[in-house]
């Protein structure tokens, strides 16, 4: 059942103490090399403490954070020790929620799935990574729309956990179940096979670039080629604007597809007499 290898190193100081009949020189010169002494520890050290799996497939070396560690004579390894010690305090593995503000971004996308209206709300963080989302159905029972929106619930709670999108993803969509069918109201997508299906193949669409589960092209995803280079600086900080004040998921990474130069625009306000 042990999967696991715990070893340990120790740094001791010891004496020997020697009992002679006859002290002279020769038995001083020759002390070192009788074996007849009784040691007596003096200090114990511990130098470090690795964890390592018996698993051959796996190479993860676990560090006891309880133990410090002692500068050895091979200094690299003892600054990748510091980095694994270091990777494992990181406050984003801590378990620690990171709440929405209160004033946030985010869109509303309305779908049919065959005869089932499904209404997507999201909420994103100020540099638009998305944080929940809340799901509206109509035609269903009152269960279904309480399971719906307590799952909308856990999936919130779960990203702002720190919980990757694309797990989300990768675990609802092609799930199976009913409405299904041919949806209408989504530019991207086609069909889905449940509701949850639809769901994380438009956030994954809105918010992870996943093309490959759109059902048509992007438009306006195509860089423009010829821009003047002394436009660019002031372009792009412009974007940087924008990219702070819209939705992520709303424009889909298009900011410059949406994006309306007034800069020619001249506008004559005249007052009324």
């Amino acid at each position: 059942m042990a999967k696991y290898l715990v070893e340990t190193y120790y740094t001791c100081t010891f004496k020997v103490n020697h009992y002679l009949d006859n002290i002279n020189e020769s038995e001083l010169k020759n002390l070192e090399k009788r074996d007849d002494g009784k040691f007596e520890v003096l200090d114990v050290k511990l130098d470090n403490r690795k964890t390592k799996s018996l698993d051959p497939n796996n190479k993860k070396i676990v560090e006891n954070k309880k133990i410090d560690v002692v500068a050895t004579n091979n200094q690299s390894s003892s600054k990748n020790l510091e980095n694994i010690i270091k990777a494992n305090n990181n406050p984003e593995k801590s378990g620690k929620r990171f709440s929405m503000p209160d004033r946030r971004k985010g869109y509303i996308q309305k779908a049919t799935i065959g005869d089932h209206k499904v209404y997507l709300h999201t909420g994103e963080y100020e540099d638009g990574k998305i944080g929940e989302i809340f799901i509206d159905t109509s035609k269903e029972g009152e269960l279904v729309k309480a399971l719906m929106n307590n799952f909308a619930i856990a999936i919130s709670l779960g990203l702002q956990y720190g919980v990757p999108l694309d797990e989300f993803i990768s675990a609802f969509v092609g799930t199976k179940f009913e409405p299904s069918g041919k949806v209408h109201g989504n530019d991207r997508i086609l069909t889905a096979t449940s509701i949850l299906d639809y769901i994380f193949r438009e956030l994954a669409i809105s918010y992870q670039n996943r093309e490959d589960l759109a059902h048509t092209p992007s438009i306006g995803n195509s860089e423009i080629s010829n821009i003047d280079e002394q436009n660019t600086d002031d372009q792009n900080q412009l974007l940087k604007i924008v990219k702070d004040i819209t939705s992520k998921g709303f424009v889909r990474n298009n900011y410059k597809k949406n994006l309306v130069d007034l800069s020619d625009v001249k506008i004559n306000l005249k007052g009324k007499k």
